[in-house]
């Protein structure tokens, strides 16, 4: 019997687990995640991070290593997250290469404090792709106003990117302009394209989530038949879009050279509404050429009675009037996008903050236990 990430497979999407931590790898729990399902990719960020390090014990022996080295808390935290990378770049280093190079990536996030900072980030990106040393590393950069000009630079450097945080329609489209602009500087270079990947990490159940609280609030006409509508008509139509930039003649020409096309990723994917289908983000989001980046219980989910069917592109006409129906109700994608945006951005650097808090309190107690 075919189970559904065999058949993901076969409609053309990879599956990427949105966790990591040390214990998961060393007990072999990834190895067989990779063997069995075919998951074929990681992403992290700096909440993931903040649950895997503060969660346990299983990070103390290096904690101590590093205090006794002298580290402080980012420097240790920096230690710990190239560590793990490197150790997933490892355990996916067969999937990148039976893939040629299309699939097998670990995600890795820069400092989410730089993100209205384009050197800063950009300076960020190139030491993180340095230190971890790993051909299928990719390094996560938020796709705010000021990182776009990073990530161009850094594709155009050879550097394998997750724009990350994406949410707006408009600002999809600037991702995408950012990524041709990056590999055309890449191939003006001389450099060969082929070796450089790239994903564009939209995120989806935050969308209905925020709305779907708008329209409870304000309960416009009709609102029912648009709650759970929002995130996927709008990921439905970022979908349009990515197949109109696969077909332009500018993509084309890159692609005799070897380019690869950057795919939508989504994200975000689990059901945060109990009164929708747990798997609803999986199931109504597959499509060729595309990531879903899954959590674990979403991905036992999946596993245990996931419907696959090919669903991009879809009715793209229904989902646009979702779209125009939401702004007939009063809901504003560009303010709800910016809020996304500005929400996403703070829970991160909230989790990195609290991580270096948690750091600095095991640190101190580890240099006076070794006293």
């Amino acid at each position: 019997m075919t189970q559904p990430f065999q058949e993901l497979r076969q409609c053309g999407q990879s599956v990427w687990l949105d966790f990591i931590t040390r214990q998961f790898m060393s007990d072999g729990k990834l190895a067989a995640l990779i063997a069995q399902d075919g998951i074929s990719g990681v992403t992290s960020n700096p909440t993931i991070f903040q649950k895997a390090i503060t969660g346990g014990k299983e990070y103390d022996d290096a904690i101590s290593r590093l205090v006794r080295e002298g580290k402080n808390s980012a420097q240790i935290f920096d230690a710990l997250a190239i560590e793990d990378i490197q150790r997933a770049c490892d355990q996916f280093r067969s999937v990148y290469g039976s893939t040629k190079g299309a699939d097998g990536f670990v995600s890795l996030e820069v400092n989410p404090h730089l993100a209205r900072d384009t050197q800063q980030t950009l300076s960020e990106a190139r030491r993180l792709f340095r230190a971890v040393n790993r051909p299928n590393v990719m390094i996560k950069i938020p796709g705010t106003r000021e990182g776009l000009p990073a990530i161009e630079q850094a594709l155009g450097e050879g550097i394998n990117i997750n724009i990350t945080l994406i949410f707006a329609l408009q600002r999809y489209q600037e991702v995408m302009e950012a990524w041709l602009n990056g590999l055309e500087r890449l191939s003006k270079s001389g450099k060969p394209l082929s070796s450089v990947a790239s994903v564009a990490s939209f995120f989806v159940s935050r969308v209905d989530t925020l709305i779907d609280g708008l329209l409870e609030k304000q309960k416009p006409v009709g609102y029912e038949a648009l709650l759970g509508k929002a995130a996927i008509a709008n990921a439905r139509v970022a979908y349009a879009m990515f197949l109109k930039t696969k077909a332009s003649s500018r993509f084309r020409a890159l692609a005799v050279k070897g380019a690869r096309i950057q795919r939508p990723l989504w994200a975000s994917t689990s059901t945060k509404n109990p009164k929708y289908r747990d798997v609803v983000y999986v199931e109504e989001l597959i499509g060729a050429e595309t990531v879903n980046t899954l959590p674990l219980a979403t991905v036992d989910a999946a596993r245990d009675h996931a419907k696959v069917r090919a669903a991009l592109p879809g009715d793209v006409k229904a989902a646009e009037r979702v779209m125009a129906d939401l702004s007939k109700a009063g809901i504003s994608m560009d303010q709800v996008t910016r809020q996304l945006e500005e929400d996403g951005l703070k829970l991160f650097s909230a989790s990195y903050d609290d991580l270096m808090k948690s750091l600095e309190v095991k640190r101190e107690a580890l240099k006076v236990s070794s006293r």
